[in-house]
């Protein structure tokens, strides 16, 4: 059975490319950035940019339970959590491409599985894949909020 893993993929579609009823997708906010913008922080928070990588790495650790021949421990992922940024080496075009490329990813992934796939454990961690799953999601519409914010704040 295919039923929670569908809603999972309905709503990681609707938070990337969709129309979610909290306001707009996150490909609709992050296209219209004005690319003088992504590497400035408000108050000294967080840029843009720094967002988006943080997004990209947890990404990246939720697409890394698809693949037994790649696990990567979860310490190397929060090594990588709020990197510092290098703009020759993270700019904003590349973190959106890399985004896409690994939501994508984890979307084709779970079009292969079932509704058992969910319950599975995740390493080094006290809960199963759909709970990362959801945590994922809801991690996307709390940053996307932010990033919503200073653009809106910058812009």
């Amino acid at each position: 059975m295919k039923k929670e893993i569908g809603k999972i993929i309905y709503a990681l579609r609707e938070v990337l490319y969709g129309e979610p009823w909290y306001g707009q997708s996150f490909f609709a906010i992050a296209k219209d950035i004005d690319l003088a913008i992504v590497f400035e922080r408000p108050n000294g928070q967080h840029s843009l940019t720094d967002l988006l990588y943080h997004m990209i790495t947890w990404s990246e650790f939720t697409e890394n339970i698809f693949d037994e021949t790649k696990l990567k421990s979860v310490k190397s992922f929060e090594d990588l959590d709020w990197r510092t940024i290098n703009p020759d080496v993270h700019s904003w075009e590349k973190g959106l491409e890399i985004f896409k490329t690994v939501n994508e990813n984890i979307i084709t992934q779970l079009l292969t599985k079932d509704d058992l796939f969910l319950e599975t454990p995740v390493d080094d961690r006290t809960y199963n894949v759909q709970f990362l799953l959801n945590g994922l999601i809801q991690h996307h519409i709390y940053h996307l909020g932010q990033i919503a914010y200073i653009k809106k704040l910058l812009s």
